[in-house]
């Protein structure tokens, strides 16, 4: 495998392009393989099945010229198949395919969720070093040391606010632009920023609010506006606690477009003749909105909000990329990182612990939710 990527790296940019791109259609494949065509009866299949049990130790070999791990690959493929062929008929046997295709998606979120959260909870217990029980010293210093506490606040500002705007901009804007002449093109500029990384948005807002002292040319576009008006440049990331909120605006500029793309597609399933039925009552438009179309996609509502809630709950790359949480910008995901690059493995621990205590809320409310819907219907 060392030596493929090697190879891959010594190519031109535009030769390495299609390799990847082979590359991820062979994990596409695969994937496909085991969802779709491993479950199928019949003799065709029963021989497709063997021959990929025959071409994946090959490529085993090939990749790491080891024949030991190509027949323990090869004896498992085979034995999963198998069971899969022989017992996928009735009772037994679904629960066999049910384990077979449950395992590997089950042993990921163990190895990659839940053994790793166990040991953060345990780590936020222990010394920095990790090797000393501390109780709750962790917690009592991050709700005593006042840059601490206001890493907290700054978090829950954030929460309050982008979930809120995001979705009342996004849902006002699909509103407005439903049924309009050039929906699509309208639905794409706002849509746009969700293609940007968070990283790439930071950069792009990093110009906006530039600053350069007053009598230079001003390369920030804020700032130029400002200049253009008479006024004097404004440090607009340095000064608190308005800086903040001039992040925040970053978040609601990313998250609007996928509000806006999902409640635009709720609104569209709301059945016209309600619609109309209300019209023909003699309703308004905002009377039609607020009891026809908001009670129709609220369970869109719901799901937008807690998603967005989540993400701004998580926020790192832009305030890590703008301000590196300086100048009281910080929040509990950047200051994980800080805390931990400062070898302080306890309090990093601590922080991931509060930060999981405040997604937890909402995640039992969606899966609430959720649980209403399927007895709904």
């Amino acid at each position: 495998m060392s030596g493929f990527l090697n190879w891959l790296g010594g190519l031109p940019p535009l030769a390495q392009i299609p390799i990847v791109v082979i590359a991820f259609g062979a994990v596409v494949a695969l994937l496909l393989f085991f969802v779709d065509i491993a479950p199928r009866k019949g003799t065709l299949y029963t021989v497709i099945r063997l021959a990929f049990c025959v071409l994946v130790p090959v490529i085993v070999v090939l990749f790491f010229g080891s024949f030991l791990w190509a027949a323990a690959v090869a004896a498992v493929l085979g034995g999963v198949l198998f069971l899969l062929d022989y017992r996928s008929k009735k009772g037994v046997g679904y629960l066999v395919q049910l384990v077979g295709f449950l395992a590997p998606a089950f042993l990921l979120l163990l190895i990659g969720l839940i053994l790793p959260s166990i040991n953060t909870t345990i780590a936020a217990f222990m010394s920095a070093s990790g090797k000393n029980f501390v109780g709750l010293n962790n917690f009592i210093w991050l709700f005593t040391q006042p840059s601490a506490i206001r890493t907290v606040i700054n978090t829950i500002i954030w929460v309050l606010l982008v979930p809120s705007l995001s979705t009342a901009f996004g849902l006002a804007y699909a509103v407005f632009i439903d049924k309009s002449r050039g929906e699509k093109y309208f639905k794409i500029l706002v849509f746009m920023p969700m293609a940007i990384s968070f990283v790439g948005a930071s950069i792009i807002w990093r110009f906006i609010y530039a600053y350069r002292e007053a009598g230079a040319t001003q390369i920030g576009l804020l700032n130029q506006i400002v200049v253009w008006f008479g006024g004097t440049p404004v440090q607009w990331l340095q000064n608190e606690p308005w800086n903040t909120l001039f992040l925040i605006v970053v978040l609601i500029w990313v998250q609007t477009g996928f509000a806006m793309v999902v409640l635009s597609a709720a609104i569209k399933g709301v059945p016209t003749e309600q619609i109309e039925a209300a019209e023909l009552d003699g309703t308004n438009g905002w009377q039609r909105f607020t009891n026809v179309i908001v009670p129709g996609i609220r369970s869109s509502l719901v799901v937008v909000v807690t998603t967005i809630s989540i993400a701004s709950l998580k926020v790192f790359d832009i305030v890590r990329t703008m301000t590196a949480g300086n100048n009281g910008t910080s929040v509990i995901a950047n200051e994980m990182y800080t805390q931990f690059k400062n070898f302080e493995n306890g309090r990093s621990a601590a922080f991931a612990v509060i930060l999981f205590i405040l997604v937890l809320p909402i995640v039992i409310y969606n899966a609430r939710q959720i649980k209403k819907q399927r007895e709904i219907r």
